[in-house]
């Protein structure tokens, strides 16, 4: 039998994800009392910080009904949480300021090695776990993902054939395929389907679990919104955007590659040219590259403007570059119409968006329970689409692999209405490409 841990967690792991208490198995929770006083800081936030500082107070003081936290209670997964004050290890170690939260709360991990616990020390930031390991401690960043970014599923494979079968495909508009065949691929997964050894004969096709077999991709002679895909991934991220049976996609991939245009041209054409729902809504996450800001003056147009100007650019390319003229826009008469709406994430919860076409751009940047908020928005009838590039994290507790597009990716893959595509060449320009690559 393995010997009990006690791991010690840091206030950032609270509010990255309020339920940490109960993923660490039958082992002890430690929770100095500075990271309550943290947390107790942010709960006036109206932000997602200050929602999970008050679900995680809610959650303690249900705890508290157990007995007493000083002296631990028992959690549903077998487990221990205690609460204390702080704790001085009996070695000083030189160069530790106690007036500073983080060093309290490696003391206290300290205290607890001398007392014979195997410590780990959870945090998500990097400094303090710098200074865990100079001081002779474990400490690890909190993870909730399993999976490396090279493991992380790609939603298309090669997929080599016969001849024959490559014929029966390209005339039957249908490759059936066997029991053996069918366990190897996840539902709406693309393909590129081609005649073994000879990789320029090829055909491509999405796996169709309820056929069970692959099916050719959905293709416009007109394009979608006047925008023609310029690669094979491009090709499979609209087969996705344009078919209502798949309801939630997601499209990863570095800059330029074309994730929020095609997006945002999928939307247009599946809600106002082809009227199968009722308004497009793009957003995305309020999080500054750089240096915030601060405050903008001007009403909560004029506030969001620099964060929705990525958006814009987007849609003034498809309308034609009328905004650049100083003309008045077709888009502005579709957003006065109520036929495109754009908005920040942070007005999204509570609320139940039926019926609409909803991208969620910068995805990458929300956590994994932000991302089931916005998921779990989806009333009857509506497809959400999440791009990002989970190599452009600006949100400083997420990383490529525990942000929450990847984890929407990684639980979501066996889904039969969930598609995903993995956007690797660049279609900006050849410098946005040279940047991309080299930089």
């Amino acid at each position: 039998m393995a010997t009990p841990k006690t791991f010690i967690l840091d206030t950032n792991v609270l509010l990255f994800d309020t339920s940490a208490i109960n993923k660490f198995g039958e082992n002890k929770v430690f929770i100095p009392l500075v990271v309550i006083e943290e947390l107790d800081r942010f709960k006036k936030d109206q932000n997602e910080n200050g929602r999970n500082a008050r679900y995680f107070a809610r959650l303690v003081d249900e705890l508290r009904e157990e007995g007493s936290l000083v002296k631990g209670v028992k959690l549903a997964n077998g487990g221990t949480l205690q609460i204390s004050i702080l704790r001085e290890p009996a070695t000083k170690h030189a160069g530790i300021d106690l007036s500073i939260n983080d060093n309290l709360i490696l003391a206290n991990a300290l205290y607890l090695k001398e007392q014979g616990e195997e410590c780990v020390v959870i945090s998500k930031d990097i400094n303090l776990r710098l200074k865990g390991d100079a001081l002779g401690l474990k400490a690890e960043d909190y993870e909730t993902s399993e999976i490396t970014i090279e493991e992380l599923y790609s939603g298309q494979r090669n997929f080599e054939v016969d001849a024959q079968r490559l014929t029966d495909f390209e005339q039957n508009r249908f490759l059936e395929l066997s029991e053996e065949e069918q366990k190897q691929f996840y539902p709406n997964e693309y393909m590129i389907v081609h005649e073994e050894n000879n990789p320029q004969r090829r055909q491509l096709g999405r796996y169709f679990a309820k056929k069970g077999g692959i099916v050719p991709l959905i293709k416009s002679r007109e394009g979608v919104w006047g925008i023609y895909p310029k690669n094979v991934e491009q090709q499979f991220a609209f087969d996705a955007l344009m078919n209502n049976e798949i309801k939630l996609v997601s499209l990863v991939g570095k800059a330029g590659t074309g994730k929020t245009l095609l997006a945002i041209a999928a939307g247009l054409e599946c809600a106002i040219t082809q009227q199968q729902f009722s308004r497009v809504l793009v957003s995305r996450p309020i999080v500054p590259m750089g240096r915030d800001l601060g405050f903008l003056p001007g009403d909560v147009n004029e506030k969001l403007g620099p964060w929705m100007q990525p958006i814009f650019d987007n849609i003034d390319f498809l309308f034609g570059g009328q905004r650049a003229n100083n003309q008045a826009t077709s888009w502005d008469e579709l957003i006065n119409e109520g036929l495109l709406h754009v908005e920040p994430l942070t007005y999204i919860r509570g609320r139940s968006l039926p019926n609409q076409y909803m991208i969620v751009d910068e995805a990458q940047n929300l956590t994994p329970h932000e991302i089931k908020t916005i998921i779990t928005r989806a009333g009857e009838g509506t497809k959400i689409v999440l791009t990002g590039d989970s190599e452009q994290i600006d949100n400083p507790y997420l990383d490529s692999l525990n942000n929450g597009l990847v984890y929407s990716i990684d639980k979501l893959k066996n889904v039969d209405i969930v598609a995903h595509t993995k956007l690797q060449q660049g279609e900006r320009s050849p410098l946005s490409e040279i940047a991309s690559e080299l930089l």
